[in-house]
């Protein structure tokens, strides 16, 4: 795999960390979860090709021990920390909470793992490394590099939820169907527009003007009304095969039988976690082989990782012996 050969430390965390250190496992890296002692186990649901080495980094032997491992290792996370909300929600409501994947995931992880394979690449050139600040705050700004951009084109004019791409066009928002489903809307280019009126079985003459913000309230209720007359299933055979740009909103297991979805491989099972999307992008020579075994337990691989590092037996057992790290053996059940 592309990142085959690169070794990782990645001290536990939640979120940003373990998902840019699941990125880097998924295309080939070699990480190492560095877990504290006495941890239940990983509260991250993000360990998938990982190992784990269970140390005391608050006693010195401790860090002694995490610094000789980094003296080998290529990449450290070390996730201990020293938006756009405003842009998100419907006109008159609070800013909707995007889940966490704009600071966690897209403005944290996925910009550390990309300055990450970065500095990796420049490193081949000097020789040199460096040190990664990934911002999760600035990693999302960095994301909403549109918004700020386009500001001046007149895009977000209005309150929030009133604008074009926010939810305030009835072209570009998400209707309730009459099984309670819903059907997402994009058709924002006039030839997808003509092509959304025909759909919902409407005249393009008896309509105002498809950029008349001041009728945009009224044809979104007119929109809403003739949505609620189908239910999901029979919107998606009217739209299927057309530009429209209007597509059903595909629940978790919905996707992962979705037709497309299944064709590309879209979604891999898992031992542990069932059904997850498959590692993007797509690389045609060395593309990502996400491990299928089961996560790994806190400090189940302490004494084989630290004896790659080069420990010694003694080092090992004296390390155990002052409890600066821990060994959790998987038992069998007999």
């Amino acid at each position: 795999m592309a990142l085959q050969g690169i070794s990782v430390l990645e001290l536990a965390g939640l979120a940003p960390g373990p998902y840019c250190g699941m990125v880097l496992a998924d295309f080939g890296a070699r990480v190492v979860r560095v877990d504290r002692l006495g941890s239940r186990g990983d509260v991250s649901f993000l360990a998938r090709g990982k190992r784990s080495l269970a140390v005391d980094l608050k006693r010195p032997q401790g860090a002694a021990v995490l610094r000789r491992l980094c003296a080998r290792t290529d990449v450290v996370l070390e996730p201990f920390r020293h938006g756009v909300l405003s842009k998100i929600g419907r006109s008159g409501e609070n800013p909707y909470p995007p889940l966490n994947l704009l600071a966690d995931f897209g403005g944290g992880g996925l910009m550390c793992t990309l300055g990450i394979l970065m500095a990796l690449f420049e490193r081949t050139r000097s020789g040199k490394g460096q040190v990664i600040d990934a911002s999760m705050v600035e990693g999302t700004a960095y994301l909403s590099s549109f918004l700020w951009e386009s500001q001046q084109l007149g895009m977000w004019e209005q309150p929030r939820g009133q604008n074009l791409l926010d939810g305030g066009a009835p072209f570009y928002t998400t209707y309730k169907t009459a099984d309670g489903g819903f059907m997402a809307v994009g058709a924002l280019e006039p030839q997808f527009y003509k092509l959304l009126i025909k759909g919902l079985g409407l005249k393009s003459d008896e309509l105002p003007h498809q950029m008349s913000m001041s009728d945009w309230p009224e044809m979104k209720k007119r929109f809403a009304d003739v949505f609620a007359k189908k239910t999901k299933a029979e919107w998606c055979q009217i739209f299927d095969g057309t530009d429209a740009c209007v597509t059903p909103v595909l629940t978790f297991e919905e996707a992962a039988h979705h037709d497309h979805n299944k064709e590309r491989g879209s979604f891999i099972t898992e031992e542990e976690h069932g059904v997850s999307p498959r590692p993007a992008p797509l690389l045609s020579d060395t593309p990502a082989t996400p491990s299928s075994k089961r996560d790994p337990f806190v400090g189940e691989h302490t004494e084989e990782i630290l004896r790659e590092f080069g420990f010694s037996q003694v080092e090992i057992n004296q390390l155990t012996s002052d409890k600066i790290i821990e060994s959790n053996k998987p038992r069998a059940n007999l």
